[in-house]
């Protein structure tokens, strides 16, 4: 479990349909237990259930384990393998996720990792030669399953051609921009991204993205900025504005894609689309250190 963030309980609670929202709230996630009430409905996935848990400390598991009525703490990750059909490895702190990810990657066990799915170049070449080798490995932002997202893309047509998309979101670019280039690339059907430029600061990120075809996009990243989630998408024709903050819904839709995914036995996110985000994600982030330079991307 990586600081602020509280999957590893709430993706559990969704997939267990039960939940202890006194604990979650305990553990610093009212926002959690208030969507988990408002959804109880559609809590609980047929077919999987989260039975082992494994996190830093004992302790921390043991609070998750009670959070989403998980039946087994494990002393060490590699304690899963053997007795799980797949894992999410349920951490967003993308600096961490091979050396945890590669002993069930090893094992042949399928895993979802938390976006982002890594920040430095090594790391991709890494998990894409894994994926070239036929290993299971499966990441994303769930924002590519936001219903927002899937209802402004049904609109595309009546929009015209696309010149330009601007995205503003809260919190850092590579934990959270990864979101708003998720719900971008999604929208558009991954178009192929060219060039990067951030002309920011340091907690103010400001990136323009250059794609095959003309599309230009700008992505606004503030720390400290009020606000959702917003994309305003301009065409020839119209616009339109998405608002982005269904999270409970777009959790549900994406774990449900990687339990399908695993009754399939492959992805099916095809891991082109994951690199490509990966790839613009990194850029962004080396363009800022480099005072603003154009980074171009090399598929």
């Amino acid at each position: 479990m990586s600081p602020g963030n509280a999957h590893p309980s709430s993706w559990s609670a969704i997939i267990n349909g039960t939940y202890n929202g006194d604990e979650i709230i305990a553990m610093g996630y009212p926002g959690v237990t208030s969507y988990l009430n408002a959804n109880q409905a559609t809590l609980g996935l047929p077919g999987a259930k989260v039975t082992h848990v494994w996190s830093q400390s004992k302790a921390i598991s043991q609070q998750i384990a009670l959070t989403a009525g998980i039946e087994n703490v494990v002393e060490n990750l590699e304690d899963m393998i053997g007795v799980v059909d797949a894992v999410f490895l349920s951490r967003d702190d993308p600096e961490n996720h091979r050396e945890m990810a590669k002993p069930f990657i090893d094992a042949g066990v399928p895993i979802f990792i938390d976006k982002p799915l890594c920040s430095t170049l090594e790391d991709l070449e890494y998990f894409s030669g894994e994926i070239a080798n036929g290993k299971f490995i499966m990441s994303c932002s769930s924002m590519r399953y936001a219903s927002e997202c899937m209802a402004a893309k049904t609109e595309l047509t009546s929009l015209g051609k696309i010149e330009l998309i601007t995205a503003v979101g809260k919190k850092d670019w590579i934990k959270y921009g990864v979101h708003m280039l998720e719900a971008i690339f999604s929208i558009m059907n991954d178009p192929k991204p060219i060039s990067v430029i951030n002309v920011g600061k340091p907690d103010g990120d400001i990136v323009k993205i250059d794609f095959e075809g003309g599309l230009q996009v700008t992505v606004h990243l503030f720390m400290e900025i009020s606000g959702t989630f917003q994309l305003s998408i301009y065409g020839q024709q119209n616009w339109k504005q998405v608002n982005i903050s269904n999270s409970y819904a777009m959790f549900r839709d994406n774990i449900i894609e990687f339990i399908r995914s695993v009754k399939e036995g492959k992805p099916r996110l095809e891991f082109y689309k994951t690199r490509q985000i990966i790839k613009t994600l990194i850029a962004g982030h080396e363009s800022l250190k480099q005072g603003g330079k154009k980074i171009m991307i090399n598929q």
